[in-house]
């Protein structure tokens, strides 16, 4: 099929790319930097430079490419997370209007499928384990719910469009070559260093997923699967106060200290109690269910030490 992702070299696009490729689909992968078109050419697809916030162009590019199916991962996340807030912000403008101008531009081309990137990391407080039909938190603070508001409105334009079969893949926190949690990773390097505490009780139960399972599931979805929402996590929620140290076990750094919830929202943001010690367990028994989906690191465990050994 002809298939167009727009964000073709970030952390997941580029090996997405090179998977399609290797099924035989025609792919035109977008970027927005120009010297990363010989890095497309390389995996033998065709490049095109597009800016998500600029409408004109990736409607002049969609249509160009003429796409059957359209793949989204386009984000702003690998800037310096120094602000979380402010790290977000370009992210969300792209899930809310870049959004919108994707699924104008795939009615237009004629597109049958969409496929885009959400976040399994967005249910409410509680015990858990949550689905695709759980609650998310709106009404989280601060950043929590701005991001999490972008990412649903991205959800619906995404399943709402007539006339599109609108596919939402919620990836967990992705981890491997070129994420936070892969080698010269940002959080990586803080686990090295001794500066990523636990918080409170490390209750919070991460939904990991290496990004070669976070691809495999992605091109499941191009072909496959019942229009909805599909969580992309692996077999193991991982609360922080197990993996936290696992991990440091791996990088040989100092065991993580801990931090009361108090301390993290005041020195860390809203979003580390958040994610630390109030997140609830995800499952991914629809993805695996609907899209045939089997995941080649079931466990972070294993992935954590087959990425750092």
């Amino acid at each position: 099929m002809r298939v167009f992702v727009a964000g073709g070299t970030g952390v997941v696009g580029r090996p997405l790319v090179d998977a399609l490729v290797d099924r035989g689909h025609e792919v035109t992968a977008s970027t927005t930097q120009p010297d990363n078109l010989r890095v497309v050419e390389a995996l033998g697809a065709r490049p095109v430079v597009m800016n998500g916030f600029d409408d004109s162009a990736v409607r002049l590019v969609i249509l160009e490419a003429g796409p059957e199916v359209i793949v989204n991962l386009m984000t702003a996340l690998s800037l310096p997370s120094r602000d979380y807030g402010k790290w977000l912000a370009a992210t969300n403008r792209l899930r809310s209007e870049g959004t919108q101008t994707v699924m104008s531009a795939a009615r237009e081309a004629g597109s049958r499928r969409v496929v885009a990137q959400s976040a399994s990391f967005m249910t409410q407080p509680g015990s858990g384990p949550t689905d695709e039909s759980s609650p998310l938190y709106l009404e989280g603070p601060g950043p929590i719910g701005s991001h999490i508001q972008a990412n649903l409105a991205a959800e619906e334009l995404v399943l709402g469009t007539p006339g599109i079969e609108g596919v939402v893949l919620r990836y967990g926190f992705l981890y491997g070559a070129g994420t936070a949690i892969g080698p010269g990773g940002e959080q990586a390097v803080k686990v090295q260093m001794g500066d990523l505490p636990i918080v409170g009780a490390g209750a919070g139960r991460y939904p990991f997923v290496h990004v070669t399972d976070a691809v495999s599931a992605t091109v499941q979805a191009v072909d496959r699967g019942s229009p909805g929402v599909y969580n992309v996590v692996d077999d193991e929620p991982a609360a922080q106060a197990e993996w936290l140290p696992y991990l440091a076990g791996i990088l040989d750094a100092p065991l993580p200290w801990c931090v009361s919830v108090e301390e993290a929202e005041k020195t860390l943001g809203v979003q580390a109690v958040y994610y630390g010690n109030q997140l609830p367990a995800a499952t991914n028994a629809k993805a695996k269910s609907e899209l045939g989906w089997t995941l080649e690191y079931p466990s972070w465990r294993e992935g954590f030490r087959e990425v750092f050994r």
